[in-house]
């Protein structure tokens, strides 16, 4: 089933809540599609991951928090993108979260505001309210490998539950291709 897992053996995701993060366990609990594999924490940064589990950075999505600025509203929004590209902050984010600046959110806000560990955000279990803006190439891989909300879990899951998540939108040119 997750035959894009390389070295590892995913189990079912809502089994093995002892792998998520509090906020993802509440909410991987309808994603029958969805598996987890416990790794090595220090090896969660993405192209430490790939390189030791045998799994190809094209299977790979990565999610990242942007924070928007319009005069004193900020607005916050998940981006996911394969790892092999970069989320275009400046433009496609900007405009659609409808804010004068945006940029990665800081670490420290980022983990307060999901209740996740840095190197394991997901968009599965984000706070309701925030956009998840999902790259059209992430929506249709037939299986991407995600966070668990920890640095010791990655998940499992086809890329068309990423785009059925609530409030995700699927936007062609997301992820940009890396310089």
């Amino acid at each position: 089933m997750w035959s894009f897992a390389g070295s590892l053996q995913p189990e079912p995701a809502a089994s093995r809540p002892d792998l998520l993060a509090a906020p993802v366990a509440a909410a991987v609990g309808g994603l029958a599609s969805a598996g987890v594999a416990a790794i090595d924490a220090d090896l969660a940064d993405t192209a430490a991951f790939c390189a030791h589990y045998g799994v190809s950075l094209d299977d790979s999505a990565n999610c990242v928090v942007v924070k928007g600025k319009r005069g004193g509203d900020v607005r916050f929004a998940a981006c996911m993108i394969l790892a092999t590209t970069r989320a275009d902050v400046n433009g496609i984010v900007r405009k659609r979260l409808d804010v004068r600046s945006a940029s990665f959110a800081p670490m420290d806000e980022a983990v307060a505001l999901t209740g996740m560990e840095y190197g394991g955000i997901t968009p599965i279990g984000l706070p309701a309210d925030w956009p998840i803006l999902v790259d059209a190439a992430v929506a249709a891989s037939p299986g991407v490998v995600v966070g668990a909300g920890i640095r010791g879990a990655k998940l499992f899951l086809p890329g068309a539950v990423l785009a059925a998540l609530p409030g995700a939108e699927v936007i062609e040119g997301l992820g940009r291709a890396l310089d």
